[in-house]
């Protein structure tokens, strides 16, 4: 492996590890909530929110980007050629998840 090769794979897994770590503390319900409809709330609002399906959301969508990217450092160390398809699946269905879940959180909530 090419010493480029080797930063992009320590890069890669680090970013997974810190996707992981973020979606430990979403699920948690600890920290700052990474998430558009908080983020984008009046003061007001965020007050009167109900947080828990908001981290929730968040924390599935960091742990399935951390599943993505350790994926993919898995695909560059063995080169099977097949989990690239499975990590293009994955996003895809990630951002089928996350369209279907805000609008049933904004339904209910």
């Amino acid at each position: 492996m090419r010493t480029i090769e080797v930063i992009a794979l320590v890069i890669l897994f680090i970013i997974s590890l810190g996707s992981f770590v973020v979606g430990y503390f979403q699920f948690k319900e600890k920290g700052i909530l990474f998430n558009n409809a908080y983020l984008y709330a009046s003061k007001e609002e965020r007050n009167k929110m109900n947080k828990k399906p908001h981290y929730r959301q968040s924390a599935i969508v960091f742990v399935v980007i951390g599943i993505i990217f350790l994926l993919n450092a898995i695909e560059m160390i063995i080169r099977s050629g097949w989990i690239f398809h499975v990590m293009i699946g994955l996003m895809i269905l990630l951002i089928i998840y996350a369209i279907i879940s805000s609008i049933i959180i904004e339904r209910k909530y």
